[in-house]
């Protein structure tokens, strides 16, 4: 019988270890959708002549500091997604994701400034949103999304700060 009991906490806790770890990697998988953009859609010739202020960082630090934050997040979700109750909190996971997706696309793929403004300022609503959304659930899930946090509104002004050096050489209405 204390066999049977050991044996049967034994396959719950391995098949909780499992889902955690499946839930992980489909996390970080759905994760490629916008690192694949932000290849797709490279800061090229154009972005490199743009003004830009001092405090851009190296075109290099850009996939160190998304390969980073995309760990985060995606230990972040897989943390919230087996909590009872947790389907609006990855829903808003998803909807950040989705957004953080359009922002290479619009910003350098159409050079839209403007519209990437916009695009990042939601993409800041969707994360403070997932953020406190966790926290409900996890508080070290909403602390692994504060860097991306931090790191969205640093890419908030420096957006701000490209477009408003840069009006005219945008594509279109900017």
């Amino acid at each position: 019988m204390r066999a049977e009991r050991t044996d049967r906490c034994l396959k719950e806790v391995t098949r909780g270890n499992v889902l955690d770890y499946l839930l992980f990697a489909i996390f970080l998988a759905t994760c490629a959708v916008p690192g694949a953009a932000g290849m797709l859609f490279k800061p090229g010739e154009w972005y490199r002549n743009l003004d830009k202020p001092a405090w851009t960082p190296p075109d290099l630090l850009f996939p160190v500091i998304w390969a980073v934050l995309y760990l985060s997040m995606s230990v972040a979700a897989a943390r919230v997604g087996t909590h009872p109750g947790s389907v609006v909190a990855i829903a808003l996971w998803g909807l950040q994701i989705c957004i953080n997706t359009l922002w290479s696309a619009v910003f350098f793929g159409l050079r839209r400034m403007f519209a990437g403004l916009v695009v990042i300022g939601l993409l800041w609503l969707a994360v403070v949103a997932t953020t406190l959304a966790f926290a409900v659930h996890d508080g070290i899930a909403a602390a692994l999304m504060v860097p991306y946090l931090a790191w969205g509104t640093y890419a908030f002004a420096l957006n701000l700060s490209v477009w408003q050096r840069n009006r005219d050489a945008a594509t279109g209405a900017g």
